[in-house]
């Protein structure tokens, strides 16, 4: 009757265990799990934690077209368990500072290009999201086409804070308009086009992008007029962060035909500018959702056209250069983000791991094999003095105290446990063990007899190759 399968392969791994040390290879395992340990233990040091909960844009005033495209990243950010808070602020200065002081919890923030005066450290750009097209407006008829004709009038250069307000001083300083500030009142946004209608200013200078409440609304605003800057190229050449853009007769409305006629406009470029540390994940995440909406076509930009490659004031953060050049990353757009995320924080802690598992899996089996044998080794190496001075033929001692040397070796080499696959060079040890009691019994017989013994052909040289 032929044993069932299950106890044939219950036999062969008893027999397979037999084979095997577990005190060597526990030996052995124990420090190389301390170093793979280890080896986690540094990377989890610099492994990024799980994406917050929460993230933070400082966006814009009332009506800006930063406020208008901070509404539209929330519901494209939050679907992906991540809630947005949308904090608004007076414009581009106010959010850098923002940005820069690390004791408010803000990690994304609209920067008006040419803003920063020096590239502040730890921010970082994910890219130009929109032209900024610069809007002069003034009432009365149209005809107005460089700043210093505003001279003597009342101002509006936006509030205290906000990028209007930099980039409106940066050109007015240039016609020298900037002696007389009680002339360049803080009034923008919605507040500033009331005081234009209600003429408690003469002129209103904004920033921001055509889609905005307070372009619109001044566009359709009888009796208030935009002025085309004939000066626009040199102003693009005098300000690097310029450019000179071109609205043509008609672009806003055709029917009311706004503008009247070809209108030449100075553009810096908005940039969404994030923390150094902010995580990972949801830097993806904004990009993802910067790509929707900006992508869109407008008076100034062709399809597609943003949001772009660029810093601006600031240095491109790394994985915003990644997504330009190839798009989302790879796990992200296979599966959902909680687990793209995971398994993007598992490899960082897995290549590590890797990196000293494999050479440990080379080595280790190596030194296991040495480790066996080297119980062995030891008695080849006193088995063979012991023989050399037992053939010498002026050696004190009699072959009765030379071979009970050679059965304490025997019995010491008997009580050693060897495994099944390491046996043969046990079974090896004692033949030679055997061998050299043989060759003292014949030297003690030689010298009864009167007669010398060679002691050539040594245990060394019948020993394995190995040992």
């Amino acid at each position: 009757m032929k044993p069932e399968p299950y106890k044939l392969r219950a036999s062969a791994f008893r027999n397979w265990l037999r084979q095997l040390s577990f005190r060597d290879m526990f030996a052995l395992g124990l420090p190389a799990l301390l170093v793979v340990a280890a080896g986690f233990w540094f990377a989890a040091r610099y492994i990024k934690p799980a994406p917050p909960d929460v993230v933070s844009i400082s966006c814009g005033a009332a009506g800006s077209a930063y406020e208008a495209f901070c509404a539209r990243y929330k519901p494209l950010i939050e679907p992906f368990g991540v809630s947005v808070r949308l904090l608004p602020s007076a414009g581009a200065v106010e959010n850098l500072r923002r940005l820069e002081d690390t004791g408010q919890q803000v990690d994304f923030g609209f920067v008006q290009g040419g803003t920063a005066e020096e590239r502040p450290p730890g921010l970082l750009s994910l890219g130009a999201a929109y032209y900024e097209p610069v809007w002069v407006f003034y009432r009365g008829r149209p005809g107005l086409e460089r700043l210093d004709q505003l001279k003597g009038m009342r101002i509006g250069i936006g509030a205290d804070g906000s990028g209007t307000r930099h980039l409106a001083l940066e050109l007015l300083a240039a016609h020298a308009l900037t002696g007389d500030m009680k002339r360049l009142p803080p009034d923008g946004g919605m507040e500033g086009v009331a005081a234009l209608r209600a003429k408690r200013i003469d002129a209103l200078i904004v920033v921001g992008a055509v889609n905005s409440a307070v372009v619109w609304s001044l566009l359709y605003t009888d009796g208030i007029s935009l002025m085309s800057m004939s000066q626009a190229s040199a102003y693009s050449r005098r300000f690097p962060h310029l450019t000179m853009l071109n609205l043509p007769r008609g672009a806003i409305d055709f029917v009311r035909d706004i503008p009247p006629r070809d209108t030449s406009l100075v553009a810096t470029r908005a940039y969404v500018v994030a923390r150094e540390d902010t995580h990972p994940a949801v830097i993806d995440l904004m990009l993802g959702a910067m790509k929707p909406a900006h992508a869109e076509a407008s008076v100034f930009q062709r399809p597609g056209e943003f949001p772009l490659a660029d810093g601006g004031d600031f240095e491109l953060h790394p994985r915003a250069a990644r997504f330009y050049e190839s798009g989302p990353p790879f796990l992200q757009r296979y599966l959902p983000f909680s687990i793209a995320n995971l398994l993007d924080r598992m490899i960082v802690l897995l290549v590590p791991l890797l990196a000293l598992a494999v050479p440990l899996f080379k080595v280790l089996p190596q030194l296991y094999v040495w480790r066996v044998r080297s119980k062995l080794y030891r008695w080849y190496g006193e088995l063979k003095d012991l023989e050399r001075q037992a053939l010498q033929e002026d050696s004190s001692r009699t072959s009765e105290q030379w071979l009970g040397d050679v059965e304490r070796i025997e019995a010491a080499v008997s009580r050693i446990n060897v495994p099944l696959s390491h046996a043969d060079y046990h079974y090896q040890l004692r033949s030679h063990i055997n061998m050299v009691r043989k060759r003292i019994k014949a030297a003690a017989a030689a010298n009864a007899n009167g007669n010398g013994v060679s002691t050539d052909g040594l245990i060394e040289d019948e020993s394995p190759a190995d040992a």
